[in-house]
């Protein structure tokens, strides 16, 4: 028995939570699919979108298609923003929706080529955006510890907190 009178539950693994990690993007006309599909590979390199026909030449008579796949892993993903220093910003950016079971967020396909995560919130982003979409069962928990840091001993953070950013991105003043 733990604290409060409670049975221990040992901390549940990315195995025991997360079902399925999709990933799409639109691919414009114009767009070279290969750096499309590079930026995505950048943080997903197991990921293998079908790949549309398109016809090669100006005009090219294409027209936009979303390209998806599915990815195994998002440790490069997750290890990117400690690099960057942004766990907190991706915290608020990955729940803004604050459900259990699914994850939609998107990320500037630009920055990932130079492997850098920019979240994007809705707007329309130079160089196109990657939607990623995780589901599986007690995501909150699992991003909250999956982005824990030394800095939340002394400014604790949780999903939804009066910390959390607002929709639109803006951040909340909170120093005194």
């Amino acid at each position: 028995m733990g604290e409060h009178g409670q049975n221990f539950q040992p901390r549940r693994t990315r195995t025991d939570v997360i079902r399925e990690i999709e990933i799409s993007t639109t691919l414009h006309p114009h767009e070279d699919l290969d750096k499309v599909i590079e930026s995505v590979k950048s943080f997903f390199p197991d990921w293998n979108p079908e790949i549309p026909e398109r016809k090669i030449g100006f005009p090219s008579g294409n027209n936009p298609e979303i390209i998806y796949g599915t990815s195994s892993s998002l440790d490069i993903f997750l290890e990117a923003l400690r690099k960057q220093s942004i766990l907190d910003t991706a915290l608020d950016a990955m729940t803004l929706e604050e459900d259990d079971q699914i994850c939609d967020f998107s990320i500037s396909r630009l920055a990932s080529l130079s492997n850098k995560v920019s979240f994007t919130l809705g707007e329309r982003v130079l160089g196109g955006s990657i939607d990623i979409s995780i589901t599986g069962n007690g995501l909150i928990e699992w991003l909250e510890t999956s982005t824990w840091h030394e800095g939340r001993r002394d400014v604790p953070r949780g999903v939804g907190d009066e910390l959390s950013m607002h929709r639109d991105g803006n951040p909340r003043e909170w120093f005194d």
